[in-house]
């Protein structure tokens, strides 16, 4: 038989298990949740995103390229990029940040007049991996809402700040009926001392038919003079695509999804 002090530690000991398995099982499920919301980031390796996730990478059309420009709309840039692309008589897509369409609403509907293809790059520039479900998906939805605000047109495709992706992003977007899109080639007009030759050599380096290349209109994230390098570039890349018999235009031209209208653009 058992006295009633042999009794009293037991039921103590069992007391204290309870707590310690909780905490225990919170702690896995925490780290469970937090493993799932940041599952999608691994598609922000280039290689690995390009082979297995083609779509995602931005592939399209073998005989065109996809020419996309993220963090804009800046006043201090973004008309200098316009003008390069009228002149050529070409479109491409626009990754908005809601936070710079607030600021320039008006230009972000220059954009969209001029026949440009709107998409979405969130509200705040900041990775969606550290940040919870719920504050991407308010991001998100107040960005796209700034955006189709100010051009008139219902964005169609979202690029996540850093091109890491969430699965909150993901359930954000999808809600949304965004399409999420990263690139296949890139200036990396950020790094600090880029210049046009080197904005230029990095996207050769990668650049083939059905490609998506990225760029940025806009220093808001990025070393001061990162746009100016990108500009610089752009039209060597642009001679460059129609010296291999590439057509330049929309993600939606790129067949990543339908123009606003129903037609294919380019």
């Amino acid at each position: 038989m058992t006295n009633e002090g042999d009794n009293s530690l037991h039921n103590g000991h069992r007391r204290g298990a309870a707590p310690a398995a909780l905490a225990a099982l919170t702690a896995l499920t925490a780290a469970g949740l937090a493993i799932a919301q940041a599952g999608p980031g691994v598609t922000a390796v280039g290689p690995l995103r390009r082979r297995l996730f083609p779509r995602l990478a931005g592939l399209g059309r073998p005989d065109h390229v996809a020419l996309t420009f993220d963090d804009g709309p800046d006043p201090a840039s973004t008309p200098a990029f316009l003008d390069v692309l009228a002149a050529r008589q070409l479109h491409a897509t626009f990754f908005m940040l809601g936070s710079m369409v607030a600021r320039t609403p008006q230009l972000a509907a220059e954009i969209a007049a001029a026949g440009h293809e709107i998409a979405v790059h969130g509200w705040a520039h900041r990775y969606t991996i550290l940040r919870s479900p719920w504050d991407v998906s308010s991001d998100l939805a107040r960005a796209h809402d700034a955006v189709s605000a100010a051009t008139g047109q219902r964005p169609r495709f979202f690029r996540p700040p850093y091109g890491v992706l969430s699965s909150g992003a993901i359930l954000a977007a999808r809600r949304l009926g965004l399409t999420p899109v990263l690139w296949s080639c890139w200036g990396r007009e950020w790094v600090p001392g880029a210049t046009p030759d080197s904005v230029f050599a990095t996207v050769a380096a990668h650049l083939t038919g059905g490609a998506t290349i990225l760029l940025h209109d806009s220093d808001c994230t990025s070393p001061a003079g990162a746009a100016s390098a990108a500009l610089g570039a752009l039209p060597w890349l642009l001679d460059e695509c129609s010296a291999r018999g590439l057509a330049v235009g929309t993600l939606a031209g790129h067949g990543l999804g339908p123009a606003p209208d129903g037609r294919k653009s380019g």
